[in-house]
């Protein structure tokens, strides 16, 4: 099935309930039992059910014992990485929150399966566009077998290019074709991705990142962020005081939409702009990547562009998926941290350092 609809998600399961209804039969005994035994079966059949009773209600307590233990905790899992030398064999992770210890009961490393899904947001300069594209295809040209690649772009909504796959030319064909035109769409689209990367992350033991690639402005977006002037007559109007208000609060608000996340966001942003309003959306463009364990990258000229791009490619590959279990609900300001204890000393790790669950 083709990745084209991503509104909903639900996983739909469904059971076959018999009708027919069963008859409890004697219990096993000589055929043909007359009517001056029922006495005497009645009271086999009354020793049996206190003989088993007892046993029955122990089992039914167990079970109810796991199924609460099991609903008081839960599996998270957090992007890592091991920064500098590594350690051999692979590092066994520990992990605490807000100070408790914290399972780690799984752990996927650098060369394990991998799903990264680009979206494009180019929308203005095709010297840059052209830029970004050649310096994608160097790099995924790069990647092992093992990880996948999806091509997505933001204008009017998530629009799928070509699905995550191992053969690289269904992206190398959407790249050749596409146009760049239209307004920005990263601040409406970036939650409906990770959203996305998350409902697969959290059905397959594969790392998932979520890589945009943008060149757009503040002024460009259909929704205007620029705080306009409410009381041209008024000099005390707090929006002349305070024009990068709005871009704020939609920054704030997304970053608490992300925190209940999982999969980490990358951004690479092609065009650096000064002006006041453009830094305050640029600075939360990393802001948002690194409340998801991931991170941003403005270049500042068009010779920055492709080392960029590598870099960031080579953070996303050589990216840890960690799964912790938890408590289900979890305290807003959780604060998570991480260990590698190693033969030679401590490993140097960074990681996604705060997570919050959405209650139900």
């Amino acid at each position: 099935m083709k990745m084209t609809e991503f509104s909903d998600h639900r996983l739909w399961s469904g059971g076959v309930l018999s009708a027919e209804k069963r008859r409890w039969g004697p219990i096993s005994g000589p055929i043909g039992i007359g009517p001056s035994d029922s006495g005497h079966r009645r009271h086999r059949r009354y020793s049996a059910h206190r003989r088993y009773l007892p046993a029955l209600a122990t089992a039914l307590l167990a079970v109810s014992a796991v199924t609460g233990l099991h609903a008081q905790t839960t599996s998270v899992s957090i992007p890592a990485w091991v920064e500098g030398k590594s350690c051999a064999p692979a590092p066994k992770f520990e992990a605490t929150l807000n100070g408790k210890a914290a399972p780690v009961t799984a752990q996927l490393g650098p060369s394990s399966d991998q799903i990264i899904l680009l979206v494009l947001d180019l929308t203005s300069d095709l010297s840059l566009s052209d830029a970004a594209k050649q310096a994608v295809l160097a790099q995924i040209s790069k990647l092992p077998s093992n990880a996948w690649v999806g091509l997505l772009r933001d204008q009017d909504g998530l629009r799928v290019l070509a699905d995550p796959s191992p053969n690289r030319q269904p992206v190398v064909n959407a790249l050749d074709f596409l146009s760049v035109s239209g307004a920005p769409g990263l601040l409406e689209t970036v939650r409906p991705a990770l959203s996305l990367a998350d409902s697969i992350l959290r059905k397959s033991p594969v790392r998932v990142s979520v890589l945009y690639i943008t060149d757009g402005s503040i002024y460009s977006y259909r929704e205007d962020y620029t705080n306009p002037v409410i009381n041209e007559s008024d000099p005390h109007d707090l929006s002349r005081r305070f024009p990068e208000a709005l871009i704020q609060e939609k920054i704030s608000k997304l970053s608490k939409d992300l925190a209940s996340l999982q999969a980490p966001l990358f951004i690479v942003h092609l065009s650096y702009r000064r002006d006041r309003l453009n830094e305050v959306y640029q600075n939360g463009l990393e802001t948002l990547a690194e409340a998801t364990g991931g991170r941003a990258d403005i270049c500042h000229s068009m010779a920055e562009i492709p080392q960029a791009l590598a870099e960031t490619f080579a953070r996303i590959s050589s990216a840890w998926r960690l799964t912790l279990e938890v408590p289900a609900k979890l305290h807003n300001n959780t604060q998570i941290h991480l260990s590698a204890p190693c033969s030679e000393g401590e490993v140097h790790l960074s990681w996604r350092t705060r997570l919050h669950l959405k209650s139900g």
